[in-house]
């Protein structure tokens, strides 16, 4: 979400609230009832909308993180795939001698 579009949500937020409230008005409430009941809503659209978000938050389903992985998966395809393009561009003596290579890191770690 962008500052922009938080901006935007906080925006129509006060103004669903001035709106309840003026409904409220036209039914018929006081202005300290139309108030309260207003201001009831709106803290309970804020519970429901923290809520959500923290349930993102333990999901990890939140936007940032699913583009990270979304990215990931492609980048470790990209490579996979180029890597295996070069692997077997080499000739068998070269694969031979890389195969020894790696054998040899592997048994100094």
């Amino acid at each position: 979400m962008t500052r922009a579009t938080v901006i935007q949500l906080g925006l129509g937020v006060f103004a669903l609230g001035g709106l309840g409230y003026l409904a409220l008005r036209l039914i018929g409430l006081q202005g300290s009832s139309a108030g309260i009941v207003s201001e009831a809503v709106l803290v309970l659209i804020v519970i429901g909308w923290t809520g959500s978000y923290l349930l993102r938050v333990v999901s990890g389903s939140m936007t940032f993180m699913e583009q990270r992985r979304r990215y990931r998966k492609a980048y470790e395809e990209f490579t996979t795939s180029e890597l295996k393009e070069r692997f077997d561009s080499l000739t068998d003596d070269e694969k031979i001698k890389l195969m020894e290579e790696l054998e040899i890191d592997k048994n100094d770690k």
